[in-house]
């Protein structure tokens, strides 16, 4: 029973009260009543405050046991032996979903950012093991920047995009306004598959558990977050990938070639959509290194990168690809470039595609895809 019932209860028993005023005995029996109910109704508000909190906050409990969730247990017993928090993580990644192997979050995986992994399973056999070297690797770099992730989705997400707004009118006194209609469409995500694999040595999955766990964590990072930000930067839509913001949107047609005024003209290009929001630069290490060699006329002083970019923010990263044999310097308001997840890092184990070596096969699954809420909101060019 909901708490607006049980006050017209409460307000009903009242009244009662008030005509056995000279009736002790029945007074006292209505008083138990709305005692009863008085206790009834702090139940329901707190209830429904334990509830408006669950929904608005995330499961603090689900989470803490999501940090502590160890990968090599969960691959070591398999998904019909599991047991402990993996069993219980499992259990709640997999809900609604077809799954292969043994779910892990994806904030496990892709949120990572120690680097322990090593290249050669005998590089981790030591007496007292120290902090393995790691190789190097691009970060995600479109998360960086501010774009959106939306995660723990369960069915096709189709997101209502405002496309043209109500005008406004100037009328006389008492004449009436013209009316006018916003008009909608929408953008559409559905999951598809990025996939990994990668081989681990029968020695490095007996003899060091640690440096395996770090290993699992980072290497699968690497693979998964690679493809997810080539993709976000440059995905063609071909080869069940998504598009990216060098497909959907045109090249810039500015005729400059100074990078001051490439930079100028991206950024006016944004602006003259009337696109809010923070908006921030990305380019790979090449156009990185012809900024820092930019030197002011006839004193040859180097000009700081920032003033080159006109003070916004900027990030580099050789995740974004060579298009047509050009290097895309892009910018735009990175909110407005969505990615979404429909599943936790399905892992699988296979120890028999090379059984005679004894080693272990890993095999990683996530469902995912990648739009622009507003392709207006970025602006780029190709430089040689």
């Amino acid at each position: 029973m909901n708490i607006h019932h049980l006050q017209e209860q409460r307000a009903a028993k009242i009244a009662e009260l008030k005509g056995v005023v000279n009736n002790p005995e029945a007074f006292d029996k209505l008083e138990g009543e709305v005692r009863a109910i008085d206790g009834q109704i702090a139940r329901a508000a707190k209830l429904a405050e334990f509830e408006r909190v669950s929904e608005s906050t995330p499961d603090q409990r689900f989470e803490a046991e999501t940090r502590e969730f160890s990968v090599s247990k969960a691959l070591r017993e398999g998904q019909e032996r599991l047991s402990g928090r993996e069993r219980e993580v499992h259990d709640e990644l997999s809900k609604g979903r077809e799954v292969r192997g043994v779910m892990v979050p994806t904030s496990l995986i892709l949120g990572e950012q120690r680097a322990m992994t090593t290249t050669s399973a005998s590089s981790t056999v030591a007496t007292n093991l120290g902090g393995m070297i790691d190789r190097l690797r691009p970060a995600l770099a479109v998360q960086r920047l501010g774009a959106t992730v939306l995660s723990g989705l369960t069915g096709n997400l189709d997101l209502p995009r405002l496309t043209g707004g109500p005008s406004a009118y100037w009328v006389a006194e008492d004449g009436a306004t013209t009316a006018s209609d916003a008009t909608f469409d929408k953008i559409s995500l559905s999951p598809k598959t990025v996939s990994g694999e990668m081989y681990l040595s029968r020695r490095l999955v007996l003899q060091n558990s640690v440096a395996l766990e770090n290993v699992l964590r980072n290497d699968l990072s690497f693979v998964l977050g690679q493809a997810l930000d080539k993709a976000a930067i440059a995905g063609t839509g071909a080869s069940n990938q998504p598009s990216g913001v060098t497909t959907q949107v045109t090249e810039s047609a500015t005729a400059s070639t100074a990078y001051s005024d490439i930079a100028a003209d991206l950024i006016a290009d944004i602006q003259a959509d009337n696109v809010d929001g923070s908006g921030g630069f990305l380019f790979d290490s090449y156009v990185q290194n012809i900024l820092r060699k930019l030197k002011e006329g006839g004193t040859n002083t180097p000009v700081p990168v920032s003033t080159t970019l006109h003070g916004e923010q900027n990030v580099v990263s050789n995740n974004v690809p060579v298009v047509a044999t050009e290097h895309p310097f892009i910018y735009g308001v990175w909110s407005n470039l969505i990615l979404a997840y429909w599943s936790g890092i399905d892992l699988l184990a296979n120890p028999y595609k090379d059984a005679s070596k004894g080693g272990l096969w890993l095999h990683a699954f996530l469902d995912a895809d990648i739009d622009l809420r507003h392709p207006e909101a970025f602006a780029w060019k190709g430089v040689a």
